[in-house]
């Protein structure tokens, strides 16, 4: 029996992908990575996305190449997470250029939980007509660690929804 209950589906709200986007695009308007964390309930194999959390403040630094959270931060979004039920199901993240594979510092400290999805959005998410089949979609899977979802799969498991909405909210202080 695993602490992680089985991840097989994925429902993202056409406003959380938006509001993700909106989020890296503000780094990525200085060329510098972008991130967005995704909360959600997980029920009968899908984690349904609720809530999008923008991190601020001096612990998470964004480069060109480089993306970096603190782990006080991540308590944060865990208390958060708490208090509202929910629990941390994804992310996305940005990269520079056409390039949507995670990078080794991605796959080595990146967050490795079971089913936890990882995107990455290419051209630091800055191009207005960009989909999720324009990502990299990789999931979570013990014991080999992440791997990248051929697109019929995508289409398969991770749906985009219209009907549903996420919030955005923002963790940390400063700016």
């Amino acid at each position: 029996m695993s602490y992680f209950p089985d991840v097989s589906r994925w429902h993202l709200s056409t406003s959380a992908f938006a509001e993700s986007l909106s989020e890296m695009a503000r780094d990525g308007s200085c060329g510098n990575e972008g991130v967005a964390l995704w909360l959600g309930r997980r029920a009968d194999g899908t984690a349904h996305i609720t809530q999008v959390v923008a991190l601020r403040g001096p612990g998470v630094i964004k480069r060109p190449r480089f993306l970096r959270i603190d782990s006080c931060l991540l308590n944060e979004v865990a208390d958060l997470a708490r208090e509202r039920g929910l629990c941390l199901v994804g992310q996305i993240h940005s990269h520079g250029g056409r390039w949507t594979d995670l990078s080794e510092t991605d796959r080595t400290y990146g967050i490795c939980v079971p089913g936890y999805l990882s995107i990455v959005a290419p051209g630091f998410a800055l191009e207005s007509d960009l989909s999720i089949a324009d990502c990299g979609i990789h999931v979570y899977e013990p014991p080999h660690g992440y791997r990248r979802l051929p697109l019929p799969e995508v289409r398969d498991r991770v749906q985009v929804v219209s009907d549903d909405y996420a919030r955005l909210v923002v963790v940390g202080s400063g700016e």
